[in-house]
């Protein structure tokens, strides 16, 4: 009972790593559309576009962190 439990929540805590792909995609799209409006001002863009990369991808990390404490604690 207790590895069944094991199982769901570690798959239950993959989740997260769905939002983090999201939230890449959605970076680096708002990134290419703020450049085509403003080629100006793409190193500022491309710094801020690094930033939410970094933040979208630790999250993924957290969430698979969680589900490998899950499985194998």
């Amino acid at each position: 009972m207790l590895a069944a439990a094991k199982y769901i929540g570690a798959g239950l805590a993959t989740i997260g790593l769905a939002g983090a792909g999201v939230g890449i995609g959605i970076v680096f799209g708002s990134l290419i559309t703020g450049t085509s409006r403003n080629p100006a001002l793409r190193p500022q863009l491309f710094a801020y576009a690094i930033l939410g990369f970094a933040l979208s991808e630790a999250t993924g990390l957290f969430a698979l962190m969680i589900a490998f404490l899950l499985l194998y604690s």
